[in-house]
């Protein structure tokens, strides 16, 4: 008899001696395990984003400003004064907050166009088989890896305008600019900030893209070729056809985590970014714990986050209404 009979019959007759679970409370157990599995879940998400919300949103019913920072519990009653302060085009904090607002959109569309286009590219040029794909494909994933502080810093060093590398390469190397160019001021400052943001995104996109790849069958390119289609009509209709799940979401993620991005601007500019790159997240950054402000910072909160909830619906009826129509 082998040691895995004798084991068996060993914890058979263990077992025999246990009286059976009654049958209402195994039923009861099946029903409950789910939710008990998804418990500790539901806390921690309880703990981080929903409990946090909640006090976003009671905040900016208050008047809470540098005045009331120690007596938290007695600052006034504001309603949806703060909210209207916000919404108020025509004051100064209506019109910068809307400055910000467009600002932040132009930003989003620039790094989630370049990301999505560069990550698509990079995933079909190594969906080839040939030497040195792997070295490839873990090059590509450096920026995505990286700490988000550490690489940003890198490229603060690297876009200074006395000791900067590369001002260095294009004033001493090529000679494309006579002189050193102030890349984090004014205008060029939107520029380094989205090419930043690009160099850490992509590499994200190019991996989402990678992995939807990978599942669609070389069946259907071979079906493809033998109707005539080239390589172009092949990634037209076939990849981006059979990618546009995968590509939906990752369009939609990759736009919530650029509208959001609090992590490039500030490592590069501190708390006073110049007008082209202040972004949201920057603008209710000062108006929180600058100027002290917490209401008015509150409210702003509360109607990006209103904004976001917004694009994620439209953008899912959208997907679903896509998918019925088979577009």
């Amino acid at each position: 008899m082998s040691r895995i009979d004798v084991l068996s019959r060993s914890a058979g007759k263990l077992t025999d001696g246990l009286p059976p679970l009654p049958r209402h409370r195994a039923a009861r157990l099946r029903r409950m395990t789910p939710y008990l599995l998804v418990l500790p879940a539901v806390l921690l998400e309880l703990l981080v984003h929903i409990l946090p919300s909640v006090a976003g949103v009671v905040t900016s019913l208050f008047t809470l400003n540098q005045y009331y920072l120690r007596e938290v519990f007695d600052a006034p009653f504001a309603g949806a004064k703060n909210y209207s302060i916000a919404l108020n085009f025509s004051s100064s904090a209506g019109s910068a907050l809307v400055h910000s607002f467009l600002v932040t959109i132009l930003y989003a569309v620039v790094v989630v166009a370049f990301s999505w286009f560069l990550g698509f590219s990079g995933a079909l040029i190594l969906q080839q088989a040939f030497r040195g794909r792997g070295v490839l494909r873990t090059i590509f994933l450096v920026p995505y890896a990286m700490p988000v502080y550490v690489g940003v810093i890198v490229w603060d060093f690297m876009l200074q305008r006395d000791n900067g590398l590369i001002n260095h390469v294009l004033v001493n190397d090529v000679h494309l600019l006579g002189k050193p160019a102030f890349w984090l001021l004014g205008n060029d400052a939107f520029i380094s900030t989205a090419i930043v943001a690009i160099w850490r995104m992509w590499p994200f996109a190019f991996l989402m893209t990678m992995a939807g790849m990978q599942s669609i069958p070389d069946e259907v390119y071979e079906a493809a070729a033998i109707d005539g289609a080239g390589p172009w009509r092949r990634t037209y209709y076939v990849t981006l056809g059979l990618l546009r799940p995968v590509t939906a979401v990752l369009l939609l993620m990759m736009f919530l985590w650029t509208f959001n991005d609090f992590n490039t601007p500030f490592v590069l500019f501190g708390t006073a970014p110049p007008p082209s790159v202040d972004l949201i997240s920057m603008h209710i950054y000062t108006n929180s714990f600058v100027n002290f402000n917490f209401g008015l910072g509150a409210a702003m909160s509360v109607l990006m986050l209103a904004f976001l909830m917004i694009v994620t619906g439209l953008w899912f009826l959208w997907d679903r209404r896509g998918q019925r129509h088979g577009w």
